[in-house]
């Protein structure tokens, strides 16, 4: 699922920063923002090439800029296709709209934020003094990657969820781990302890009791948002001792797959992953990749766990999804290439069964072994029965 181009504040749920409510005023947020900034460029090996700028916003203020950026990345017709397919995928109830429940996800907890568009931090004129503090430090990491790239364009690309979720992640989990170390005195770095990251895992689910609206989210919805701060966070510790440490993982070097930020072995080695397209057709609501991150949500999903588990490679190789328009109601076809052909069989063993008890009332289902181009992969159809399709159902082939 796609994120909104400004940070929540998830890390302040994660951290569990509760302190004395004292709303900020515009010149006690100037100061932090100063006391901040060579922290946040020693955590970081950058240095700001201007003076990082803020202001106050009320939390009117702070709603009306976040509808306008649900808006511009959620438009109406990604909206029902991203909707549609998560509820033929089984990761949204049918009476789940999305774009309200995002819009409180995103003001739950909101205490500051960068917008790139205006090149300015924001603090929120009610926000808990010590949860600004911790927001700041990671915002002030937003801001000097937005010195150097053009964080905006990086959403662009519509066409590829977990290509931009990879991308994301690199951001976020950036800013978190930098954030973090800004924090503690220089001579200390909680994100070495071996301990550490189990640690923090725990705290980050955790945390979502702290957060009601996040708390009673779908699963699908929830690792949307935690996997940035999470996954992104770890990945970029890695970064840090890795053979590419001299650089930023910014540019040609950015991470093309959630694959690549959960298990960096398989970015070392440009494990890049294969990219599907579909035949053109004009009936076609929607179409996107969900990508290792998203298909252990599935795979979850069909396990009927709470918790998604992510702890090794399922050998996914590419995906791609599209959904179609049809008289008795939308069609969902998914492809899946694997490594290996022991992948492919794990997985359709594993969850081959579970996807064909996913019918609903007057569709049928389909899960078979396919090849495209010699490659392993599995084929998963959910379509109305009368569907004319079923007798001609669309191929990929690899995008090279």
């Amino acid at each position: 699922m796609r994120r909104l181009g400004l940070s929540l504040l998830l890390v302040v749920a994660v951290l569990g920063c509760r302190g004395e409510r004292r709303p900020p005023d515009p010149e006690t947020l100037s100061r932090l923002v100063d006391s901040l900034r060579p922290r946040v460029e020693r955590a970081t090996g950058l240095q700001f090439r201007s003076p990082p700028r803020s202001a106050l916003r009320s939390r009117t203020q702070v709603r009306t800029y976040l509808l306008r950026k649900l808006d511009e990345e959620l438009p109406s017709s990604k909206l029902l296709g991203l909707e549609t397919a998560y509820r033929l995928f089984g990761l949204l109830p049918d009476t789940l709209e999305l774009r309200p429940l995002l819009l409180e996800l995103y003001t739950e907890q909101v205490a500051g934020y960068y917008d790139p568009d205006s090149a300015m931090l924001f603090g929120v004129e009610d926000a808990d003094p010590a949860q600004l503090r911790v927001v700041i430090a990671h915002e002030l990491v937003h801001a000097l990657q937005g010195e150097r790239i053009p964080l905006d364009s990086i959403l662009e690309d519509k066409s590829n969820n977990d290509r931009l979720a990879a991308a994301q992640s690199v951001l976020e989990g950036q800013a978190t781990l930098a954030g973090m170390k800004a924090l503690f005195p220089p001579d200390i770095d909680p994100t070495s302890d071996p301990e550490f990251w189990s640690e923090y895992a725990k705290q980050v689910r955790g945390g979502q009791a702290s957060m009601p609206v996040l708390a009673r989210a779908p699963l699908i919805v929830r690792e949307a948002l935690i996997f940035p701060y999470l996954a992104g966070a770890k990945f970029m510790h890695w970064w840090e001792s890795s053979p590419f440490r001299d650089t930023v993982p910014y540019g040609p070097r950015m991470p093309r797959s959630t694959e690549q930020i959960l298990f960096p072995e398989h970015y070392t080695r440009r494990d890049a992953p294969i990219a599907l397209r579909f035949p053109s057709d004009s009936g076609v609501l929607y179409e996107d990749v969900l990508g290792e991150g998203e298909d252990h949500v599935l795979m979850a999903r069909l396990r009927g766990a709470g918790e998604v588990s992510a702890d090794s490679a399922i050998g996914w190789g590419g995906d791609r999804y599209r959904v179609h328009r049809t008289p008795g109601g939308p069609a969902l076809i998914w492809y899946v290439v694997w490594d290996d052909q022991r992948s492919a069989e794990s997985f359709e063993k594993a969850y081959g069964d579970k996807l064909r008890t996913t019918s609903r009332g007057g569709y049928r289902t389909s899960v078979e072994h396919v090849e495209l181009e010699g490659r392993p992969a599995t084929r998963y159809v959910l379509s109305p029965v009368e569907w004319n399709g079923w007798s001609h159902l669309p191929r990929p082939s690899i995008d090279r």
